[in-house]
């Protein structure tokens, strides 16, 4: 019985001897692979070292996280530096939490980080990466904070500017409509007044006309009463001829005789034949 259980204790102490060897073979190649920069080859042994030999090693998890970080795997390494960051060694806490604040300052997120580089300096004071970086995202706070609140300034002041842009626009569109008014009420006014001066000189001119025509027949009717006596008129009566009938006849009558004395007239300007008697 003895020498079974001794046996397998050798077979034990033969196996851990073996883990251990292999341990320290995977810490080799990976903090030389680390070292290179060959960040791919550092995570898979640091991963192998904690997934399949179960090294819980505050150094390997903070060299496969820094490996992650390296490779750019932001996830997993965010996820190593958040457990990392409830070790109990101070010095693991101060450097997990920079490491976080590093990664959240990269993806703009300047409060969550500002609050990182706080715990890794309340962990470690004298982490001097810490504390400038927790002074750079401070003043980058304070500039953004003081942006925004410009931008909010900008964006009043240009909301206020397009507010007096609309008020001056609608004030020369009231303006302009009024001038409109104004000229056209003076249009209308101009044309008014000159229909009604056109008006005035039309009934001027058509009053004139009926005046003259009105003159004209008074002076007509004087006339026709000039040319025919009363006591023409009496006799007209008597023979029962009217006044326009025995004007027509006067009026034959005075073309007859202005024939005549024109007829007379050629005759007496025509010369006389000298070798005949003047009767």
């Amino acid at each position: 019985m003895k020498l079974v259980i001794g046996f397998l204790l050798a077979v034990v102490l033969v196996s851990d001897i073996d883990n251990i060897a292999l341990i320290n073979s995977l810490k080799s190649e990976a903090k030389k692979a680390y070292q290179s920069g060959d960040y791919k080859t550092a995570a898979k042994k640091y991963q192998m070292l904690v997934d399949s030999l179960q090294v819980k090693e505050d150094e390997v998890l903070m060299n496969w996280a820094n490996s992650l970080f390296h490779e750019n795997d932001t996830t997993n390494a965010i996820n190593q530096y958040k457990a990392l960051a409830q070790s109990e060694s101070a010095n693991m806490r101060s450097l997990s939490n920079l490491q976080l604040g590093v990664l959240t300052n990269r993806s703009g997120k300047y409060e969550e980080a500002l609050g990182y580089f706080k715990q890794s300096l309340k962990a470690d004071p004298s982490n001097e990466e810490a504390r400038y970086n927790y002074e750079l995202v401070k003043k980058k706070l304070e500039e953004q904070k003081k942006q925004e609140e410009q931008n909010k300034d900008n964006k009043d002041q240009k909301k206020d500017d397009q507010q007096k842009k609309d008020d001056q626009k609608k004030e020369d569109k009231d303006n302009k409509d009024q001038k409109q008014d104004q000229k056209e009420k003076q249009d209308q006014d101009k044309k008014d007044k000159q229909e009604q001066q056109e008006k005035e000189e039309q009934e001027k001119k058509d009053k004139e006309k009926s005046e003259q025509q009105k003159e004209q027949e008074e002076n007509k009717e004087n006339e026709e009463k000039k040319d025919i006596p009363p006591s023409v008129k009496d006799k007209l009566k008597d023979i029962e001829m009217s006044e326009e009938k025995a004007k027509m006849i006067l009026e034959a009558m005075k073309n007859q005789e202005i024939q005549y004395l024109q007829q007379n007239k050629r005759k007496a300007t025509k010369p006389k034949d000298k070798g005949k008697p003047d009767w």
